[in-house]
């Protein structure tokens, strides 16, 4: 049987899903916070330095201390798709959706048939193709336990979301405010008044179509900001 997807277990059982967030490899960090009963580790592998290996690595840390990891993703084709999830990633984040054909994209790369189209590989992301009895459960299951996540990001969403938001198989919407700003045209911008209420507006649409935005199902705990914060605390005092 597939691992169980934490992070949808917490949705089915109606709580947030807490997490930490890795712009780093650091698996000594996750295998120290995975004692602390957090329910995933988010890895940025589109903006991070993060490898195939180095994330396998982190997988199995992960899963080690019982914490799944989810990974935003640099692109979502569906060979790099793929790569992630034969890593043992359990969800993925796909950048940069902003029409209905790249949400399509995204679900066909992240689920086994019926519902996309994952190739099947003897690797660690498909328990090494060893003894997992009926292969049409193990299909079903491996697919209730992936987290997909469509991230927002381009000027073109505002006109494309009613289309986006009609695609099945996306679990939880979220707005990445920089690039977003930039795509509106004000760079550098992603935490003005302005920029803040047009994505508020968007959390609204996507709420009211009975969809999530991410801080509905997750909350975390960014890694990179706590070690500043903790050092400047030293610092001053």
């Amino acid at each position: 049987m597939p691992r169980t997807n934490r992070v949808k277990q917490a949705i089915a059982d109606g709580r947030i899903a807490t997490g930490f967030s890795l712009c780093f490899p650091s698996p000594h960090i996750v295998e120290i916070l995975g004692r602390l009963d957090f329910d995933f580790v988010w890895l940025d592998g589109e903006h991070g330095p993060f490898d195939l290996a180095t994330l396998e690595e982190h997988c199995r840390v992960a899963e080690l201390n019982g914490v799944t990891p989810i990974a935003r993703v640099p692109d979502i084709q569906s060979s790099t798709i793929l790569r992630y999830l034969d890593r043992g990633i359990q969800g993925i984040l796909g950048p940069h959706i902003a029409c209905r054909a790249d949400a399509e994209q995204l679900v066909r790369a992240c689920y086994f048939g019926p519902l996309g189209e994952r190739s099947f590989g003897g690797n660690r992301g498909c328990d090494y193709d060893h003894e997992l009895g009926d292969k049409v459960q193990w299909y079903r299951e491996s697919n209730e336990n992936t987290l997909v996540g469509a991230l927002l990001e381009d000027a073109g969403v505002l006109d494309n979301l009613d289309d986006i938001l009609s695609v099945e198989g996306i679990d939880y919407f979220s707005v990445g405010p920089n690039d977003f700003a930039q795509g509106l045209g004000k760079p550098g911008q992603g935490w003005s008044p302005e920029v803040q209420q047009t994505i508020e507006d968007v959390h609204q649409r996507i709420r009211a179509a009975g969809r999530k935005v991410g801080s509905d199902i997750t909350r975390r705990l960014d890694v990179k900001n706590s070690l500043l914060a903790l050092g400047s605390d030293f610092l001053q005092g």
